[in-house]
């Protein structure tokens, strides 16, 4: 089977503990990891849309003092479908940060809860009361009384629309005029009624990608008959804390070292990885098929390349689910196993992005909705191979700062052809990931996102108080 990591790398070797430990406490947060996540010719906010129905934030977002203090004193009520190392909630926690980070009051409600104690929920929720986000039940009076005095209340995905028939029950009315409903899902089995009924009535839908806005509106008048409420489209940004650590080159460098150690590959050894949480959507498998295609490749035309490694992070051997286990089958039967390197679902992401040389976004079927890892990555100076899919072609240059693919079985030849084309053409390779961070410099920071969202609320707290 193929290699397999624990989650942090750093405790392999006890005596570089301080050193790495040190370096995280400075450097690494919450924002800085979600594991599981442009258009070639065009800026994305120029995409015609139809009037009044998707609204594009803002264009670039300039650099002012604090775009969000507004919000300073304001009650808001964020309520997200679970508490997990998945994207949307991690999201979520570092909006609440950054609402915390102005005066507001921010509460948080967490609608499904595993039945038993949880370490994820617990570490979670406890860095959020660190922080100073109040923490509730989703059920029972509390709830109802702060929904009802909230000045806004952000629902986080599709799925968490289910909380509002089953707490808020005949207070529905009174709380959906002051609801900002966030969606980050792309798949159809989310085009639920029970989950999305109330979508029309509420003052607005935040969507992270332009591709993902269409669909939303497209799916739901075609498959409920119901229509999207004014919709604004805000593409994500990178954490500061991330960007420093981007943008260290001596931590950077140790970074490097260090996990190239505990995988056992050396530096001059290439790297390529895929970094979500291990599920088909997130394609995996098919990333998998490609490397092996590469390696067959590369071998066949005799190119002289440094070696080569897949890592896949976002594994999670306590689950032990039949798709991984596919994945490891696979990696045993074409005997790749010290070429392919498993590494379990972290918060911690960065020291990955330190030490890898390529990022594959691979999700499949529609894609992603943004995919922040790609953004990550790119700030990284990391170039990406992506799928020609979701928010992914809003973010990925074709050509410029990577490569695109088809999704599906048809896209693995073509990703194995870029992986070949990453590992011959070095020179393409540092130059696609230096036009990448020059891109995130340009759109995808902290503050370009805060700009955004900024936009965004002040326009559904003047809608909430025009229907107060």
């Amino acid at each position: 089977m193929g290699k397999h990591s624990n989650s942090i790398p750093f405790q392999k070797n006890k005596k570089r503990w301080p050193l790495m430990s040190l370096l995280l406490l400075l450097f690494f947060s919450l924002s800085t990891a979600i594991v599981f996540f442009v258009r070639s010719s065009s800026d994305p906010s120029d995409i015609p849309l139809e009037k009044n129905q998707i609204r594009v934030a803002d264009r670039v977002g300039e650099r002012i003092a604090n775009p969000l203090g507004f919000m300073k004193s304001k009650l808001v009520l964020l309520v997200s479908h679970e508490l997990s190392l998945s994207g949307g909630p991690l999201l979520l926690m570092e909006l609440a940060f950054l609402l915390r980070g102005v005066g507001a009051e921010v509460v948080w409600i967490t609608n499904q809860k595993p039945t038993e104690p949880d370490d994820v929920v617990y570490n979670l929720e406890h860095k959020m009361l660190d922080r100073g986000v109040q923490v509730i039940s989703a059920k029972g009076q509390k709830a109802i009384d702060t929904s009802l005095k909230a000045d806004l209340v952000i629902l986080n995905s599709a799925v968490a629309g289910k909380w509002l028939d089953a707490v808020l029950k005949d207070n529905v009315p009174h709380v959906l005029p002051k609801v900002l409903w966030w969606i980050h899902e792309m798949r159809g089995h989310y085009f639920k009624a029970e989950y999305v009924k109330h979508l029309p009535f509420v003052a607005g839908a935040m969507i992270d990608s332009h591709t993902t806005a269409e669909y939303w509106k497209n799916r739901t008048q075609e498959r409920l008959g119901i229509k999207m409420p004014e919709t604004y489209v805000v593409h994500l940004g990178n954490s500061q804390e991330l960007m420093e650590v981007a943008e260290a080159s001596v931590a950077k460098r140790v970074l490097r070292k260090h996990v190239r150690e505990f995988l056992g590959v050396r530096n001059e050894d290439l790297l390529f990885a895929i970094i979500n949480s291990v599920s088909r959507g997130k394609g995996q498998d098919l990333f998998l098929r490609s490397f092996h295609e590469s390696l067959q490749l590369i071998q066949e035309k005799k190119l002289q390349v440094p070696s080569m490694h897949a890592i896949v992070v976002g594994s999670d051997m306590n689950a032990q689910t039949k798709f991984e286990t596919e994945l490891r089958n696979f990696v045993e039967e074409k005997k790749i196993q010290d070429r392919v390197h498993f590494v379990n679902k972290t918060l911690n992401v960065a020291p990955y992005l330190a030490s890898i040389d390529v990022l594959v976004q691979n999700s499949q079927a529609r894609g992603e909705c943004f995919g922040r890892i790609t953004i990550e990555a790119m700030a990284f100076q990391l170039p990406v191979l992506g799928t020609a899919a979701g928010g992914t072609m809003e973010i990925v240059v074709n050509g410029t700062t990577g490569w695109l693919h088809p999704a599906g079985k048809e896209g693995v030849p073509p990703l194995a052809e870029n992986i070949v084309k990453m590992a011959t053409h070095v020179e393409r390779r540092l130059t696609m990931g230096k036009k990448g961070y020059e891109m995130v410099k340009e759109r995808f920071l902290e503050h370009h996102m805060s700009h955004r969202i900024a936009l965004v609320l002040k326009e559904v707290l003047r809608k909430s108080n025009s229907n107060s």
